[in-house]
């Protein structure tokens, strides 16, 4: 009764939903070995457990929403074929649209679940916090949660690494390729100040790695990445009980 993508209106049309959950991921290479749409497939099973971890413990219902593919890219990475840039007015008009719905339908508290790190939603839910005062929305990045250290070995670990790698190889293993994978090598600025991060701009995608990858994936087990995501659960699962009670 969590996943909106599996059900029918007459599944839910009698039940009350305390929290709706909304994946949201993007269109992009993650190396060689898994798929484009691998942060929206991540948001979406990190949000199901966590409802369904949240319905067992506390008896709140979530509503998971089917993810969003559209994600912000960097520069280097739009012109590869079929990676997806969304600009940032575009989501924002997705996720004005969502919540404008919900509202009607009587709905007042959001949890985004981020699975790509170049998405940000902090002035879309300001400028939402103004439009919807009694709309509660919240986002969170599920990869930020819980520190890497002690669940995973490489120490540069960004986008298609081990990390990712071991929680896709967990939810959805067929999709992951591991024995294609490239060694995820980041090649730094050529500014040392920014290799320092005293400012930020967008990195030119192909010139930071060979493969899209940044981190090498080459230790990924599904064992680490069932142990983390387990973590990550519960930490979000414990936010819906809090949120659905607020």
């Amino acid at each position: 009764m969590i996943d909106l993508s599996k059900l029918s209106w007459g599944d839910i049309k009698e039940n009350h939903y305390d929290v709706v959950i909304l994946p949201w991921g993007a269109i992009e290479p993650h190396n060689y070995h898994m798929p484009y749409l691998t942060d929206a497939y991540l948001s979406h099973e990190i949000a199901k457990a966590s409802a369904a971890l949240a319905l067992e413990k506390a008896n709140k219902l979530c509503m998971v929403m089917p993810p969003i593919y559209l994600g912000s890219q960097n520069p280097g990475q739009w012109d590869l074929p079929f990676c997806i840039h969304t600009n940032y007015e575009t989501q924002k008009a997705i996720l004005t649209d969502i919540v404008s719905s919900l509202h009607v339908q009587g709905f007042r508290k959001l949890l985004i679940v981020n699975g790509h790190g170049g998405n940000t939603f902090k002035s879309m839910i300001r400028d939402l916090a103004m439009k919807f005062p009694d709309f509660f929305i919240l986002a969170t990045n599920w990869y930020d949660i819980v520190p890497k250290e002690g669940f995973f070995e490489e120490k540069i670990d960004e986008h298609a690494g081990e990390q990712e790698t071991s929680v896709l190889m967990h939810f959805l293993p067929k999709l992951v390729k591991l024995e294609k994978a490239g060694k995820g090598t980041l090649h730094l600025w050529k500014m040392e100040s920014m290799n320092k991060k005293i400012a930020w701009a967008p990195r030119h995608w192909q010139e930071v790695s060979d493969d899209t990858g940044i981190g090498n994936p080459e230790k990924s087990t599904p064992e680490k990445g069932e142990k983390y995501a387990q973590e990550v659960i519960k930490e979000i699962s414990e936010l819906l009980v809090e949120l659905a009670n607020y």
